[in-house]
């Protein structure tokens, strides 16, 4: 994990170095340079609950996991950008903090809502990773981790925050500058939810509280008040980074612009408004003025006398003579697009979200999903074209699904990072969420490929890694294949048996020797704890060459070059090295690290040899692990 403290620090010290003495920071000196001066505790304006700052801990200590690929689950393994991860989501929010700092553009979540009978994640501050493996039998031991929060236990709501607080503290480090966060949320926690979110995003970096009409009808056997709707919250990152968010305008509103020039799309608009204070005289081609209505009150008009002649003189206004009265028309241009509203009253209701799981499952499996229109929406206000949406309460993977038919709609790239706990569930054929999950999505993509709403690509051979920065893939106009596969990844612990028995011991390489490596993990497990550990997309191309009999994988078209073989000679490292010059003609790669294990070379000489030769390649990165 990132050491996510000292690096706080550092930030700190860069700011204030003057509160600093003896590389401990003296907290009074920070408040006066922050302009506050010692002020009575008891009467500040804060938000706190018991086991607060337990919280704040568990959100920076490193986790001892990895995340190990588990390729027979997954789907389009070998192409695919999006992401399954099966795993307590504290952790694997931890795990992604390097390969995904500042790289997605929207969270979107649906936690529990705490209503009394929903499971509350409790956090094992010594060790989260047995703790995990425990609850999901995968080892033995008593797993009390998911715990049913029931309304009587007197920390009911603390307990909830302190579930929230490190994760939502985690999740803001992966959001871009001008990346926003979702959050659905019910009026059990709504409060302290936005509270929470204040604390955390900062409260200027509030954007709404959208209210969710998630039920019509019924109601009567309601005790005082029917409730019909949810909320969703939205934070950004930095509101002053973020862009203007749109919708898509319904179809019957694009029609009314039917009328084009060169600037775009209008209609010839009233330019005579009832309301509005913008009165003076207007002079029409025949030489009548236009200045009172037939009752003698001023005619207002819609925008002011100097953007009028401006108007005019653009060719924006028409005259147009009816019987023997004047109108005066404006061209109506359409907007870039449509505000979004907060209140959403027809984006589907949990009885839709639970009929969509009726359709590709036939049964009646999730609880209360989310319908996939509301969660189209918030993709759409959230997210253009090629940006990563991640969902760390991925429940029935309703986000994966939104994500994949926008994208068939649109032939945008955007690609999905789901996180879930494998709870378990009462259905023989689907004894997790998980498998509830993975399954939606293959169904899913499967159904909207069928629907034919696809453009189909020209030149689909095209590798993911082409890609550049406006989302068009090698250059071309074509849009890529809908990606409608993803890589699944499961939480476990390191590959590594020193993490294990030592959590202290964290800052320790890697690997000192071969035996460190556990005896059932493969290549591809320590590969993806690689990739975790520098801090690389984990969706990356990986290809996997011989030289000279030895397993080399190239990953990222040559960003890492890893070998894991034993006995590696002179002639072997001196191939590896001369990867790097094609790598650099055919991808235009900057930089190449190459990556051996410790006990990889064949005796003492050829490890110094080796890392002599690299040299001259001007490859300055050689890590051993």
């Amino acid at each position: 994990g990132m050491n996510i403290v000292s690096q706080n620090i550092e930030k700190i010290k860069e700011l204030f170095p003057e509160v600093f003495s003896e590389g401990k920071i003296d907290f009074a000196k920070l408040q006066e340079e922050l302009g506050t001066f010692a002020e009575d505790e008891a009467q500040r304006y804060n938000f706190t609950w018991a086991g607060k700052s337990e919280a704040k801990r568990i959100a920076q200590t490193p986790s001892t996991g990895t995340l190990r690929p588990c390729k027979e689950e997954s789907k389009d393994w070998d192409t695919t950008q999006n992401l399954y991860i099966e795993g307590d989501n504290l952790e694997v929010l931890k795990l992604l903090q390097k390969s995904y700092h500042k790289q997605v553009k929207m969270i979107y979540i649906d936690p529990p809502y705490n209503t009394g009978k929903d499971f509350v994640y409790k956090d094992n501050f010594k060790d989260n990773i047995k703790n995990y493996l425990e609850i999901t039998g995968q080892v033995d031991g008593e797993g009390n981790r998911l715990s049913t929060n029931s309304d009587t236990n007197g920390r009911y709501h603390s307990d909830w925050l302190s579930m929230m607080y490190p994760r939502l503290k985690l999740a803001r480090n992966l959001l871009k500058d001008d990346g926003v966060i979702f959050i659905s949320i019910d009026d059990n926690e709504v409060s302290n939810l936005r509270k929470l979110c204040d604390e955390i995003f900062g409260e200027d970096n509030f954007v709404a509280e959208f209210v969710w009409q998630k039920k019509k009808g019924g109601g009567n056997d309601s005790k005082y008040v029917a409730t019909e709707h949810e909320y969703l919250l939205m934070f950004a990152k930095n509101k002053s980074k973020l862009p203007n968010l749109f919708q898509s305008f319904e179809a019957d509103y694009e029609k009314r612009y039917s009328k084009g020039d060169e600037l775009g799309k209008y209609f010839w608009d009233t330019f005579k408004r009832k309301s509005g204070k913008q009165y003076y005289p207007i002079t029409c081609p025949d030489g009548t003025v236009l200045q009172f209505d037939e009752n003698g009150n001023p005619l207002s008009w819609l925008r002011s006398e100097a953007r009028f002649y401006e108007d005019l003189k653009n060719d924006e206004i028409k005259f147009e003579k009816n019987s023997n009265s004047w109108s005066v028309f404006f061209k109506q241009r359409k907007p870039e697009g449509k505000t979004p509203r907060s209140l959403l009253t027809n984006y589907g209701t949990t009885s839709n979200g639970s009929s969509e799981i009726l359709e590709l499952f036939k049964k009646d499996l999730f609880d209360n999903p989310k319908p996939i229109q509301l969660l189209t929406l918030m993709v759409e206000i959230g997210v253009k074209r090629n940006e990563i949406i991640l969902d760390f309460f991925s429940g029935s993977a309703t986000t994966a699904h939104a994500v994949m038919k926008l994208n068939s709609e649109d032939n945008g790239n955007r690609r999905f990072i789901c996180v879930q706990l494998p709870e378990p569930t009462d259905n023989k054929e689907f004894p997790t969420i998980c498998e509830i999950g993975k399954e939606r999505i293959r169904r899913a993509g499967e159904k909207i490929i069928g629907s034919g709403t696809l453009v189909p690509p020209k030149n689909a051979g095209l590798k993911p890694h082409f890609q550049n920065d406006d989302g068009l893939f090698g250059g071309t106009e074509v849009p890529p294949p809908l990606d409608i596969g993803f890589k699944v990844l499961k939480l476990d612990s390191s590959n590594i048996k020193i993490w294990d028995s030592n959590f202290e011991n964290l800052e320790q390489n890697l690997l000192d020797s071969v035996e460190n490596i556990k005896e059932d993990r493969t290549s591809q497990d320590l590969l993806y704890e690689i990739l975790l550990k520098y801090g690389l997309d984990l969706t990356l191309l990986m290809e996997e060459l011989e030289i000279n009999g030895k397993k080399v994988f190239i990953i990222g078209s040559g960003m890492l070059v890893v070998c894991l073989d034993d006995n590696i000679d002179i002639d072997t490292v001196e191939k590896i090295a001369q990867l790097k010059k094609q790598f650099v003609e055919d991808y235009g790669l900057d930089s190449m690290r190459v990556v051996f294990k410790d006990s990889s070379f064949k005796d003492a000489v050829v490890k110094t040899n080796a890392l002599y030769i690299l040299k001259q390649f001007e490859i300055d990165e050689v890590v051993s692990v």
